[in-house]
């Protein structure tokens, strides 16, 4: 990916120094909530993400450029942003400790995706939100739920953003949302109800915290449970051992790419304790390598509510 002429200079901008061969994209990419997401966008040479930081709304443009990344960003919030950039792309990921080489099959694909990261967002209130809507749903109609909301209650992405991308909207809005908005985008009472609840308290879900802490909080909210908890930590706050225990599919993902065989919950941190502290980053690698070849086992989940 290289940088196209022409390109837009931000509000405020930097140049990030990076390792060689950093996978930008698919570092990034595991952020974006399905191809349709509206707060991310692709165009020739350049990543673009659209959030909300303090100071209020910004577009983030990501762009490879010798030796580093350019980003530029635009908005009150630009300057927020661009000071989390290093975390956004994974140079804060502290891999040490993590031994690859227990299993060929993880050390397999650690050398194929040795270019990505576990990336930070930094964003957690919008990663709880996606995170409660693929409660106990198929992924890609909490996907779609997701694209609606925000593209019905989101705001445009401020500076020169390609055409679509918003800015997700900020806890007030998701708990004065009316519940015909929430039963057309297709998400049923209990996700909703656990949205609103969880937004009452958003202003205790800090970036700055500690992946434990952040847990305890958000268990406190009713329908908050280790799954959930654990894709915001993972997604938010980098967290390289958060295992979502409740997945419907990483078990048999786990238990298929190491053992050839189906396992349940147990099974999975079983197999994962080798790489206590690592977890997440052993099922990061083993998506990347093998979630496109898993052998489908059973019905598929529940879907969501159609969409009125």
């Amino acid at each position: 990916m290289t940088t196209g002429p022409g390109l837009a200079t931000g509000d405020t901008h930097v140049v990030v120094a990076c390792p060689q061969g950093l996978d930008v994209r698919r570092t990034v990419g595991r952020l974006r909530r399905g191809p349709g997401d509206p707060t991310w966008a692709t165009t020739p040479g350049a990543v673009w993400h659209a959030t909300r930081r303090g100071p209020g709304a910004a577009t983030l443009r990501l762009c490879p450029v010798p030796g580093g990344v350019r980003a530029d960003a635009w908005g009150p919030g630009a300057s927020a942003v661009l000071a989390e950039v290093p975390a956004l792309l994974g140079l804060l990921d502290d891999p040490t400790g993590f031994a690859a080489g227990l299993h060929p099959v993880v050390a397999r694909a650690h050398r194929t995706h040795a270019g990505v990261r576990l990336a930070r967002s930094g964003d957690v209130w919008s990663t709880v939100v996606t995170a409660v809507l693929e409660q106990r749903v198929v992924g890609v109609d909490a996907q779609a739920s997701w694209r609606r909301l925000v593209a019905r209650h989101g705001s445009p992405a401020p500076g020169p953003a390609p055409a679509g991308l918003r800015v997700a909207p900020p806890p007030a809005v998701w708990r004065t949302l009316p519940v015909w908005e929430w039963r057309r985008a297709g998400v049923d009472a209990q996700r909703s109800d656990t949205v609103r609840r969880a937004a009452a308290v958003a202003h205790a879900m800090r970036a700055d915290l500690d992946p434990p802490e952040l847990a305890r909080r958000l268990r406190t909210v009713p329908g908050i449970g280790p799954w959930t908890t654990a894709e915001v930590t993972s997604r938010a706050l980098g967290d390289p051992d958060a295992v979502p225990v409740g997945d419907a599919h990483l078990p048999h993902l786990v238990g298929w790419a190491l053992t050839g065989r189906r396992v349940d919950d147990a099974g999975m941190l079983h197999l994962l304790a080798p790489w206590q502290g690592h977890r997440q980053r052993v099922l990061v690698l083993l998506q990347l390598a093998h979630l496109g070849r898993m052998p489908a086992y059973g019905p598929r989940g529940p879907r969501a509510l159609p969409m009125r």
